[in-house]
């Protein structure tokens, strides 16, 4: 069994916190983490329908017999528990009496936060990163922003990694990834769809999906993606909100000075995992990706992913903005720590060219940064320093 990074914060979030409330997409590998680390814990799956009917018929009943700790999985078929749950936790706080866990962060993290509030700690679960995979140690969230030394190259193509994914199910189980990926997202667009939204036209959400997807790694622009799908400007807003609490995407906001521009600017939309973005995208094979228009953004989805999955990690709000100026300058990503900001380029091809440190060396001019070098990650395999710039490979 491939270990999680997550497994350290969860374990000392419960020896913290009453409650514990783990999310993520489905099939991540939140059941399994939490029944390998609260092994001891009774083990309660509200999907199944006599438990569920339990908890929701007798609430006070179905907690009290849970007093030695208990693993409350797919805890949003119930979200009436939570008030339950609250008075329990208040008559017995002990650290780490219950795990949750849920697939759809639209509709339960409000609630866990105004039922739960001080209670309960948050994390969340992607599926595996990339070192996970690997088999390699927890990282520093901020190991990109340094030089790569000597990196050991895996034995695995940039573009069969793209092309699969990371859910771990079809790296456990050794699974067509395109197959799998196929009936992954049958399932979350007619049951978690149907469930959140209570989407009609299940063909036109899935069409706004795939449009999406083709503008993964761009400018978000609600109207010409709603006019796009035949849909409103306010129904487009409401399906990436859906996009993003079932962690398909993420949004990276532009970084300002001005914290409520940061705000009131068009965000760029991610897709989290790489294997589902191929999917959605069409793409039939790995090879296809070595010459695919798309390549270059599938790329920077991958890098921006896992910079994601390295903070929330070791339970950090990931600190991720891009900057572009009036006149088309851009640096691809700026981590931001404290008052201090490290931009890092992202360029999918195996060969640097001068060109590529354009927007760094740009961005690094500027007399308002004080940062002297940046990051460029890129598709090759050597890790080095060019003026002042760090080069990292892509695996490292």
């Amino acid at each position: 069994m491939i270990s999680r990074h997550l497994e350290a914060k969860l374990q000392s979030a419960a020896r913290a916190y009453p409650v514990v409330y783990l999310t993520g997409p489905r099939q991540s590998g939140k059941t399994t983490l939490v029944r390998q680390v609260f092994g001891k814990y009774s083990y309660v799956s509200l999907e199944d329908p006599d438990e569920r009917e339990f908890a929701l018929v007798d609430p006070r009943g179905f907690l009290g017999r849970l007093e030695g700790g208990a693993v409350l999985d797919e805890v949003q078929r119930v979200p009436s528990l939570l008030s339950y749950l609250q008075t329990e936790v208040d008559r017995d706080d002990r650290p780490g009496r219950f795990i949750l866990t849920g697939s759809q962060q639209l509709l339960l993290r409000q609630q866990v936060v105004q039922t739960l509030a001080g209670r309960a700690a948050l994390l969340h679960l992607l599926p595996f990163s990339f070192k996970e995979l690997l088999r390699r140690k927890l990282p520093d969230p901020y190991i990109i922003t340094r030089q790569a030394s000597h990196p050991d190259r895996p034995d695995r193509q940039l573009e069969e990694v793209l092309f699969t994914g990371m859910y771990p199910r079809i790296h456990d189980k050794g699974l067509d990834a395109h197959d799998w990926l196929s009936n992954y997202y049958r399932t979350y667009v007619e049951k978690d769809v149907r469930q959140v939204l209570r989407v009609g036209d299940l063909e036109t959400y899935q069409r706004f999906v795939r449009l999406c997807a083709g503008r993964n790694g761009q400018l978000l622009n609600f109207s010409s993606l709603a006019a796009d799908c035949g849909i409103s400007h306010a129904t487009a807003r409401q399906w990436v909100s859906t996009l993003e609490a079932s962690f398909l995407v993420t949004l990276i906001r532009p970084h300002h000075r001005n914290f409520s521009k940061r705000l009131i600017k068009s965000p760029k939309l991610y897709f989290l995992d790489t294997g589902l973005l191929c999917y959605l995208l069409r793409i039939s094979d790995a090879e296809s990706l070595l010459i695919h228009p798309q390549r270059g953004a599938i790329f920077e989805a991958f890098v921006i992913s896992e910079t994601i999955k390295a903070f929330i990690n070791v339970g950090i709000d990931p600190p991720l903005f891009f900057w572009r100026d009036r006149t088309g300058h851009e640096v691809d990503l700026l981590i931001e720590k404290g008052d201090e900001l490290f931009p890092i380029e992202i360029k999918s091809g195996r060969t640097v060219v001068g060109d590529s440190f354009r927007g760094l060396k740009f961005w690094l001019a500027l007399e308002r940064n004080s940062q002297e070098n940046g990051t460029l990650v890129y598709g090759g395999d050597k890790a080095f320093k060019r003026d002042a710039i760090n080069v990292r490979p892509w695996f490292a």
